[in-house]
């Protein structure tokens, strides 16, 4: 069964989605992608949410 983790984070930088992926990542999660949410009036993205997945095996009834 695949587990799906979202992170949400409004500090959009290149250090803090390292931290985020580093962090997840050593915990057994995979990246599976980064979505940003940008701001009408700027190039730069407001927020990022970081997408991670997991396999885990189910359990036994």
């Amino acid at each position: 069964m695949t587990e799906y983790k979202v992170v949400e984070t409004a500090t959009v930088t290149d250090e803090h989605l390292e931290e985020i992926i580093n962090e997840w990542v050593g915990k057994g999660w995979n990246l599976d992608g980064i979505q940003f949410a940008m701001r009408e009036a700027s190039k730069r993205p407001a927020m990022a949410f970081v997408l991670f997945t997991r396999q885990n095996d189910p359990k036994p009834v």
